[in-house]
């Protein structure tokens, strides 16, 4: 969600002096209505790599949607057809399960890795038929960006306590920062709340905030929750992957022994 402008404070975008100590690519770059895909993010992440890389420099992917990391590291190519708008609109007015059993008769492997209940993955693999005429699992290839680079994977570990602690305090942090402000006025400036950038975490529940009366403690507090869900999520995905240094987080963190660990499996690696 990084990607879109007008969305700093509820996506935690680097600060403008982070920014400035290192390169960041990706931030910024689509307005709130344009479309983001998982493909787009493999094509304009392999694009930075292979630049960095032509330059002599080390690129860090740092992120925690399990999901498009998951596409990046392991090489999924998805097919790249334009979104159908009419298509998708007729295809919304129907039950999931209905559309779900429509893709099982047309692409069985697909609909078999996604939920009956996942109505949103399930439009799309439709849509990609109905495009190509070809079922989405036939034209979702591997290509491993192992076989290209060298990858070392980092994760930060930390105790689940702590580890909510630090999300409520975010939280609270966003809200001062100006996070309501922030979303009254990407509605002010007419960005749909059914747009996949407004449905981020921390912006559908503020639009219920304004629009429907929420109380704000009550929306400050689903939030908090919600992202709470989400961190266990991502450690789900996170644990699917093979070869992690899992390194200790928070404060109790040592910087300087934890850089040495990760630059002792660069130095391994290079040599």
């Amino acid at each position: 969600m990084q990607v879109y402008r007008k969305m700093d404070i509820g996506t935690a975008k680097p600060s403008r002096k982070q920014l400035k100590e290192a390169p960041h690519h990706l931030i910024s770059i689509k307005d709130p209505d344009e479309p983001w895909t998982v493909s787009d993010f493999i094509k304009l992440a392999n694009e930075k790599i292979g630049n960095t890389h032509k330059k002599g420099k080390l690129p860090i992917i740092v992120g925690g949607t399990g999901l498009y990391l998951n596409a990046l590291l392991e090489g999924f190519s998805l097919p790249i057809t334009a979104p159908n708008p009419g298509l998708r609109n007729l295809l919304e007015k129907e039950e999931s399960g209905v559309l779900w059993k429509k893709l099982k008769k047309i692409d069985p492997e697909a609909a078999e890795k996604i939920s009956e209940n996942d109505k949103k993955r399930i439009i799309r693999a439709l849509e990609v038929y109905e495009a190509t005429g070809k079922p989405i699992s036939n034209l979702q290839k591997r290509t491993p960006i192992r076989d290209k680079y060298n990858v070392i994977m980092v994760g930060l570990n930390m105790e689940r306590e702590k580890l909510y602690e630090r999300i409520n305090f975010r939280v609270d942090t966003m809200m001062k920062a100006g996070l309501v402000k922030e979303v009254k006025g990407l509605l002010s400036a007419g960005y749909n709340k059914k747009l996949t950038s407004m449905q981020a975490l921390g912006y559908k529940e503020m639009i219920d905030h304004l629009e429907n009366g929420m109380p704000l403690k009550e929306t400050t507090d689903l939030i908090k929750q919600k992202t709470r869900n989400f961190a266990r999520r991502q450690m789900t995905w996170f644990r699917r992957f093979k070869n992690v240094i899992w390194l200790e987080g928070g404060e109790r963190v040592d910087v300087e022994k934890a850089a040495a660990t990760v630059k002792k499996q660069i130095d391994t690696k290079i040599a």
